[in-house]
């Protein structure tokens, strides 16, 4: 029996995020926060929020997983019907 999750195949997470998207979190705040108090833009710290708030996980999904999956299916990869007749 394993404490980990996933008997230690699962991706680490901290609080309701992955470990990678804390730290991109994290890097894009402190950039924010520079842009703010340097050259008074507001835009990266607002993009940085939206992207915290796309990237929480929640039973192993995300919203913005969702949204890669939807373009990806509508947009990006060609679709293929087929229908006929079946062997006769």
């Amino acid at each position: 029996m394993y404490i980990y999750p996933d008997n230690l195949k699962s991706k680490a997470i901290l609080w309701l995020w992955q470990l990678r998207d804390i730290g991109v979190i994290g890097v894009g705040l402190l950039l924010s926060v520079f842009a703010l108090a340097q050259l008074k833009l507001l835009p990266p710290i607002v993009i940085t929020a939206l992207y915290a708030f796309l990237t929480i996980r929640f039973e192993d999904t995300s919203i913005l997983d969702f949204i890669k999956y939807a373009c990806a299916f509508f947009f990006i990869k060609q679709q293929t019907y087929e229908w006929g007749y079946g062997k006769q």
